[in-house]
C-alpha cells in the first residue's frame, strides 16, 4: 500500500519517499526503461543499446554527428525518455527531503556513471525524523582532555579513511586496468567518486567534520593512491598528472556527499553498509561497463599554417624532411612522443613513408598522391604515444598500447595569391580510454602540438629555399 500512495503522489515535488520504495520504484522504472530502449533503438537509430549508454557522456555527440534519419530516432528516444526524467527528479528530491539532505544534489541525479553510485547511496541512507539532530562538531567540546580525545578521534579517523581508501584503490586499478585490460569512466569517474564519499563518511564516523575536512581527506586519499601507484610502477607521472583534474573533480563531488551523510546522527550499521555497498559496487560497475565496452569513435584533428612559398616548394618538404631540432615545447620534455624526421621510399600510391617519432616510427602506406594537392596515407603501425616518468626503469602501463592510435593523415595544399600556400595536417585518431570527451581534450591538444610541430619546420624549410632562390641573380 505504501508503494502504491507513493506512486500516486509522484505528480506533485512535494512530501517524502522511504528508501525501501525509493529503491523498488527506482529499479523498476530503470529495468523498464532498458528494455524500451533495447527495443526501440535498433529500429529508431540502427544500433543495439546497452546499459553501458547510460554511462557514456558521449551520448550527445553521437546524436549532433548521427544522420538526419537516426537524428529523429534520438528525438524519439528523448522524448520517451521525459516522463522517466520526471519520475527520477522527483523521487530523488522526496528521498532527498526524507534524509534530510540538501535538494541541490539532485543535479547528481544527471552525471552519467556518479548517478548510478548516487542512486545506491540514497537506497542505504535511512530516514531522518523530526527528533534526529545533528553531531556536535569537534570544535565545540568543552574540556581540555575532551578536546585531546577528539582530536586523536579525528586523526585515527583520518589514517583510517586514508588506509582503507588507498588500498582499495589500488585494488581496483589493478582490477579494471590488468584484470578487465580498459580505461574506463568506472576507473576516472566512479572509482573517485566513491573514495571521495568513503573517506569523508569513515573520517566523520566518530564525530561530525567539517567540510573542509571532509574535502581535505577526500584530497589526500587521491593524492595517496596516487603516490602508491606511481611508487609501485603502476603509471607514470605523465599519465597520473593528466588524470588529475578528472579524479579530483570527481573526489570532490563524493566528499560534498560524503560530509552531508556524516553530519547526521551516527549510525553503525548504516555507515558499515554503505562503505561496503559501494565497495563492491564500484567494481560492478567496472565489470559492467567492460562487458558492454562500444568501439571507440573516430576523431579528426586538423591545424593549418600559411606558407610564404610556392605549393610545389612546399609538397617536397612535405613527403620528407630531414631531423627537426630539438624540441622547445614542454609537454615533450615530459615523456610525449615527438616527431623526428620524415622519409619516403618511392613516389605515388604505394608508396611507404615513415615518420620518425622519439619512441618509434610511423608506418604510413601512401593512398592518395595528387602532387602538388593531396597526400594522404593509412598508418599500419604506431609507436606508444609517450615514454612514463617513473624511478623504475622501465614502466609499461597498458593503456601505452590504446590510449592514441593513429588510423590516417593527410597534409592538404592550397595555392593563395601572391605565390603563398596553405598547408593543412589532418590526423584521424581513436583512443580507448573513457570518459571519451575528457580524454578528447588531450588527445586533440597533443596532435594539435606535433603538427604544429611538423608545420612549421616545413615552413621554415621551405621559406629559406624560397628566399634562397629570390636572392640568386
Amino acid at each position: 500500500m505504501v508503494l502504491v500512495k507513493t506512486i500516486t503522489e509522484l505528480r506533485t515535488l512535494r512530501g517524502t519517499v522511504g528508501r525501501a520504495d525509493y529503491a523498488a520504484l527506482g529499479t523498476i522504472l530503470f529495468l523498464l526503461k532498458c528494455v524500451l530502449d533495447h527495443a526501440l533503438a535498433p529500429l529508431a537509430i540502427g544500433r543495439a543499446w546497452s546499459f553501458f549508454n547510460y554511462l557514456n557522456v558521449g551520448q550527445a555527440q553521437l546524436m549532433a554527428e548521427a544522420s538526419r534519419s537516426k537524428q529523429f530516432g534520438f528525438t524519439a528516444m528523448f522524448f520517451i525518455a521525459i516522463p522517466f526524467l520526471w519520475v527520477g527528479i522527483v523521487l530523488t528530491l522526496k528521498r532527498l527531503r526524507d534524509a534530510r539532505l540538501p535538494l541541490w544534489l539532485v543535479i547528481l541525479f544527471f552525471a552519467p556513471v556518479i548517478n548510478v553510485l548516487f542512486f545506491l547511496a540514497l537506497c542505504l541512507i535511512r530516514s531522518r525524523g523530526a527528533k534526529d539532530t545533528e553531531r556536535q562538531a569537534p570544535g565545540t567540546v568543552g574540556t581540555s582532555a575532551a578536546y585531546n580525545a577528539a582530536s586523536l578521534r579525528s586523526v585515527a579517523g583520518m589514517g583510517i579513511a586514508l588506509a582503507f581508501t588507498t588500498t582499495l584503490g589500488w585494488l581496483l586499478v589493478g582490477f579494471n586496468v590488468y584484470a578487465l585490460g580498459i580505461y574506463g569512466a568506472g576507473l576516472f569517474v566512479g572509482l573517485p567518486f566513491c573514495l571521495g564519499i568513503i573517506a569523508a563518511v569513515i573520517y566523520g564516523y566518530y564525530g561530525a567534520r567539517s567540510w573542509w575536512g571532509c574535502a581535505g581527506v577526500a584530497f589526500l586519499s587521491v593524492l595517496t593512491l596516487a603516490a602508491v601507484l606511481f611508487g609501485t610502477g603502476f603509471e607514470g607521472l605523465g599519465c597520473l598528472l593528466m588524470a588529475a583534474p578528472i579524479w579530483l573533480i570527481c573526489s570532490m563531488i563524493g566528499a560534498v556527499v560524503g560530509y552531508l551523510i556524516q553530519r547526521h546522527a551516527r549510525d553503525e550499521r548504516e555507515t558499515a553498509l554503505l562503505v561496503i555497498s559501494l565497495t563492491l559496487a564500484v567494481p560492478a560497475l567496472m565489470g559492467a561497463e567492460h562487458a558492454a565496452m562500444a568501439d571507440s569513435p573516430l576523431y579528426a584533428v586538423r591545424s593549418a599554417i600559411e606558407i610564404d612559398a610556392s605549393a610545389d616548394r612546399v609538397w617536397r618538404h612535405v613527403i620528407s624532411f630531414p631531423e627537426l631540432p630539438p624540441p622547445t615545447e614542454r609537454m615533450f620534455h615530459m615523456g610525449i612522443a615527438f616527431p623526428i624526421g620524415a622519409t619516403i621510399e618511392r613516389q605515388g600510391i604505394g608508396a611507404e613513408r615513415r615518420c620518425r617519432f622519439s619512441t618509434g616510427s610511423f608506418i604510413e602506406p601512401i593512398e592518395i598522391w595528387e602532387e602538388p594537392r593531396l597526400l594522404r596515407f593509412s598508418v599500419t603501425s604506431n609507436p606508444p604515444p609517450m615514454e612514463e616518468w617513473s624511478i623504475y626503469k622501465n614502466v609499461h602501463a597498458p593503456h601505452l598500447e590504446g590510449f592514441l592510435v593513429s588510423r590516417a593523415g593527410q597534409f592538404l595544399l592550397t595555392r593563395l595569391p601572391g605565390g603563398r600556400t596553405r598547408l593543412e595536417g589532418t590526423t584521424w585518431y581513436y583512443h580507448n580510454m573513457q570518459p571519451a570527451e575528457y580524454w578528447r581534450l588531450w588527445s586533440d591538444y597533443i596532435i594539435h602540438t606535433i603538427h604544429f610541430r611538423v608545420l612549421n619546420h616545413v615552413r621554415s624549410l621551405s621559406e629559406a629555399k624560397e628566399n634562397f632562390a629570390s636572392a640568386q641573380p
